[in-house]
């Protein structure tokens, strides 16, 4: 079961959104975007904020941002890619 808290999942679940659909979706409820799950909540310079750093990130990490599949990954790459980001921000 993927995680329902914590600020890791959040951040993880908005570059997955952010560079998986439209700009037009990213706040729309539908069976790609679950708002209940960790729906993108912030203001839309934010949400380009998660979609520069997911674009890097598909380069580096795929797995860890598969729209869906992704859900709760956790892997060391992911990790290191999400801390680096993290930091780098």
């Amino acid at each position: 079961t993927p995680p329902m808290f914590g600020d890791f999942e959040a951040q993880r679940h908005w570059m997955e959104i952010t560079t998986a659909l439209p700009a037009r979706q990213w706040y729309e409820n539908s069976t790609d975007n679950d708002l209940l799950y960790w729906g993108l909540d912030y203001p839309p310079l934010t949400a380009y904020h998660s979609l520069l750093l997911g674009r890097v990130g598909n380069e580096f990490v795929p797995v860890c941002f598969a729209l869906g599949a992704s859900r709760g990954h956790e892997s060391p790459a992911c990790r290191r890619f999400m801390r680096s980001s993290a930091i780098g921000s």
